[in-house]
Formats: structure tokens, sequence, C-alpha cells
């Protein structure tokens, strides 16, 4: 294991465990269950006997992977593939000490199996315990497949989980003619999948072959050549079956038929990957149009179209749901409810009620003078005002919307006069015992 230097180290708490078993098997490098096991570690373990006995030198045994790598019945007793120049082993009274250098280093992401066989002098009590570690992993990942998932877009499976270490680490090459050369822009990993961005559209349906070099694992280990490559097709939008157009079989007959070098064929053919491109884009125009499927860019152009007339600032969400219910809100222009329905749209607030200047009005053979009725103004502003009123406080970019709002949705000869919110509550100096005077510091209430 690779040796680490600490500043300062500390013992927080120290635990005395009782043996229940003689002898014991302590002190293993690397220890049982460890991940990342460097490929050229030793291994170093120790067996104590907690009593007065001793271990038995003679007696003890180590495989590794199942080859014996220590015998202390054999001279020498280190076994050759495991006596390199780290090997050692020291005795004292109750505890051997043994530290095998294999000579052949571990498989990459190999499961080592240690078993350890011993006794105390005079074989009373005895061992036999094994244990694994995980070496450390040093395979460079391969790519699986690649495929093409959009015309601008690549993906590459890989092996194993890995990183991008450089967005510009792909080179495409086309396999058939004619065909349009590519390049990436853009790489992002996720998981055992890199998603690749290109600079144009690719041919469809025709293999172009890609090259790998800039990705490595997560432990570091790029890519390499012979692993680093695959083909795939290049890729063709869908469009309806029963649409056919192909340039080349509108040509006459005898211009193909003289057609020997195939010149003619590769220029026609130029010609139809930019006649089917531009038949993709149409066949996306419903995906623009469609509200729920339109690129956020094509939002604000969806608005104007239906002549949006609020000046406000919207995400991509609030967008798409405004244009939903537009149409509807010009159905809803000149009413009460189609204001309220507007200002808990775009602010979530309900109206306590729309007030008219205008009092009770005299309802003919019905109302009785002076009892149901009130004098209303006599000119016309005040005939046609109105005020709003709310129950919650404001805030001044929330007034400036409601009045926007208003002023858009009210009936044209109206005129909004107010916006009424809920005044600050009334405080009462109440009177204090022993303190107070009356008529002076206090009030009746």
């Amino acid at each position: 294991m690779p040796t680490l230097e600490l500043p300062a180290l500390y013992t927080d708490t120290v635990a005395s465990i009782v043996a229940v078993s003689r002898p014991l098997l302590a002190n293993r490098d690397p220890g049982p269950g460890e991940i990342g096991v460097l490929l050229e570690s030793a291994i170093a373990l120790e067996i104590i006997d907690p009593g007065t006995d001793g271990i038995d030198r003679v007696g003890t045994r180590v495989w590794v992977d199942g080859e014996l790598a220590f015998d202390g019945n054999s001279v020498p007793e280190l076994q050759p593939g495991f006596d390199g120049p780290q090997t050692g082993v020291t005795e004292t009274l109750d505890t051997l000490t043994i530290v095998l250098d294999p000579a052949t280093a571990f498989l990459s992401e190999a499961l080592v199996a240690v078993r350890v066989v011993s006794q105390t002098n005079g074989g009373v009590h005895s061992l036999d315990q094994s244990y694994t570690f995980s070496a450390e992993d040093r395979t460079a990942p391969r790519v699986v497949s690649a495929q093409a998932t959009s015309q601008r877009e690549v993906q590459i499976g890989f092996d194993e989980e890995i990183v991008v270490t450089s967005a510009t680490g792909f080179a495409f090459e086309a396999l058939a003619f004619p065909a349009v050369p590519i390049l990436p822009v853009d790489a992002l990993a996720t998981g055992t999948t890199v998603t690749l961005t290109i600079d144009t559209e690719m041919s469809p349906n025709v293999p172009y072959r890609v090259v790998v070099s800039g990705v490595a694992d997560v432990f570091g280990n790029a890519v390499l050549a012979k692993d680093n490559t695959t083909t795939f097709l290049g890729f063709r939008p869908s469009r309806p079956a029963s649409r056919r157009i192909d340039l080349w079989s509108m040509l006459p007959l005898h211009n193909r038929r003289t057609d020997d070098t195939g010149d003619l064929w590769r220029f026609i053919a130029c010609l139809q990957e930019t006649l089917d491109l531009l038949l993709a884009e149409v066949d996306r125009y419903p995906d623009i149009f469609d509200l729920e499927r339109a690129p956020g860019s094509f939002l604000d152009l969806l608005l104007r179209d239906l002549g949006n007339p609020f000046p406000f600032e919207l995400d991509e969400l609030a967008k798409r749901r405004l244009a939903s219910v537009l149409v509807e809100m010009y159905r809803q222009k000149g009413t009460a409810i189609g204001i309220e329905n507007a200002i808990r749209f775009f602010l979530g607030i309900d109206i306590t009620a729309i007030t008219a200047f205008t009092g009770t009005t005299l309802v003919l053979g019905e109302s009785e003078l002076g009892v149901d009725w009130e004098l209303g103004p006599s000119n016309l502003f005040a005939r046609y005002a109105f005020d709003v009123e709310v129950d919650v406080p404001l805030s001044d970019t929330e007034r400036r919307q409601i009045r926007a709002i208003v002023d858009y949705l009210k009936p044209a000869h109206t005129h909004f006069v107010d916006l009424i919110e809920p005044g600050i509550p009334p405080t009462f100096d109440h009177w204090e015992l022993g303190v107070s005077k009356l008529g002076v510091e206090t009030e009746l209430h």
C-alpha cells in the first residue's frame, strides 16, 4: 500500500478486545475487504499468540490465490514467486510477522484470496483463516457501440462508467460518399454513455467511423487503441411513408444510362441530401406550433403572433400557459370576470370587488323615493368609473401589473380610478393602571 505521511495523529479511544481464540491473525495489509489495492503491493500479516506458548513457525503456511507462498517447514520458507525485495519474516516470543512480495503483479480488478494456517507451539491451539481484497482498476474502457439519435447528436456507449477528458477527442470519418464531414463541438458523459453534439447535420444513412481519444474511466484509465473505435449510420429523420421525392429517378433515362463514371449520380445525391434536410425541417413545423413541444426560442414569436398585449417578464412555463389562454382572455375582454381571471392568472391574487362609482339606481315601479335608491353622479366620467379592491397588500411591481391588466381588459368607455388595498390596522393606546392619566393618555374604543 502507498505510504501516507500525516502531519499529526491523535488517538481518541483505545478499546481492549479479549481474544476468544488462539492464535490471532492481525495487522493485515492489505486488509480484509479492502478495494483499490495497488497491483504491485506486498502482502503483510501478523500471527499473534495472546497466551504464553508462542507461534509454531514450522507449522505455519500461507496461500495466495491457492498458491503456496510461505511454508515454515521448508527451505526456503518463502516460495518462488513471492520472494521479492520487500519480503521478510520476523519472529518474536508471541508474534510471527510475514511479508510476501509477489513477483507478478495482481491482475486489474482481481479478487485476491489469502489463506493462513498456523498453530501455537505444542499444537494445542490452531488457526485456519481466509480473507480477500480487491486490486485496483487499471483496465482501459472500451467502446461498445455508437448510434445517431438526431441530425446533430451521437451517443457512444462504453463497457464501464466514464468521464470526458477532452470534448474534441472524437474524430469522425465518413466511410461512403457523398458525405458531409462532421466535427464534435460538445461532449457530455452520463454513466457509461457519452452524448456528442456535432457541428452540422450528418449525411443520412452514410456509415461513419468514430475514433475516441478524449475519454477515461473514473479511475483515470484512458481509452486505448483497438478498443476506441466503432461505426454508426448517419441519422435519417422520419418521413411520411407515402412521400417519395427521388431526384435521380426524375432525370431522363438516357442521362442516367450514360453516367458511366457515376459523377452525375454523386452530384444528384448531394442535391438529394439538401432536399431531404429541407423536407425534414418542414416536417418539424407542427412541433414548433405545438405549445407544449415548441422550443423556448419560438415562444416569444408565438405570443407575438397571438398579439400578446402584456409587457411582463415571464419564464418559459408561464409563456406556454399564457399562449394557451390568451385567446380566451380576448373573449372575456370588457367583463369583470375577464379582469378577475387575468389578475389571478398572472399574479395569483383574487379580486375582492370591482366597485362602480354610481350608487343604487332607480327601478321603475319598484324603488321608493328616498328609501332604496341613491342619486348618482351627473357627469359622464363618474358614471363610468370604477375601483378594484384586493384583500392583500401589494408590492410596487404588483400594482403596476394589475393596473396594466385592468387598463387593457376594461371596457373602452370606462375609467379605472383607484386600486384599493387593505389599510394599516388601527392601533389603540390602552390605559395602564397607575401610569395613564384619564382623558390624556387613554382613548375610549
